[in-house]
């Protein structure tokens, strides 16, 4: 963790002292803004602050899918799995994006360049199957089309 990124989660901890257990959701939210994740260590810090057993809050986190639990690569790489994107072929995009960075759904390569992750939906089902990269949207994403923006971020990063 950069000093930037644990200088804002000191704050977060230094705003929330005396916090009760129902703020452990908007806590969870602004740590991750923070951190960029959840880490153990906050978690477990949160659960000192809160009263709550690491568990506990792991538990509540793992329930919703907007929490990570490892650090985005510089590239992220979301697919959509929404019906829409489902029926156009998005699960063969994510097995070629998980074959081709050597990760699965939820994880990040070593060196942290590259990151993938599998979401409900992106709300763009119209122009389906729908990627975004980096928080830019791709749509109609083929496999080729999928392929040269690999080769992109790949670039970028020589």
């Amino acid at each position: 963790m950069s000093t930037k990124q644990h200088e804002a989660v000191e704050r977060i901890f230094k705003q929330s002292k005396g916090a009760s257990r129902d703020t452990l959701i908007p806590l969870l939210q602004k740590i991750q803004e923070a951190e960029g994740y959840l880490s153990k260590e906050s978690i477990s810090r949160l659960g000192r602050e809160l009263g709550l057993p690491a568990s506990k809050i792991f538990g509540v986190a793992t329930f919703y899918n907007q929490f990570r639990f490892t650090p985005k690569g510089r590239h992220h790489f979301m697919v959509c799995r929404g019906t829409a994107c489902h029926v156009k072929g998005s699960a063969k995009l994510l097995d070629e994006l998980s074959n081709e960075l050597g990760i699965e759904p939820g994880q990040t390569t070593r060196d942290r360049v590259f990151s993938l992750e599998a979401v409900a939906c992106l709300g763009a089902c119209g122009i389906a199957p729908v990627a975004c990269v980096d928080g830019e949207f791709h749509s109609k994403v083929t496999p080729k089309r999928l392929d040269a923006i690999i080769k992109d971020c790949k670039a970028r990063e020589a």
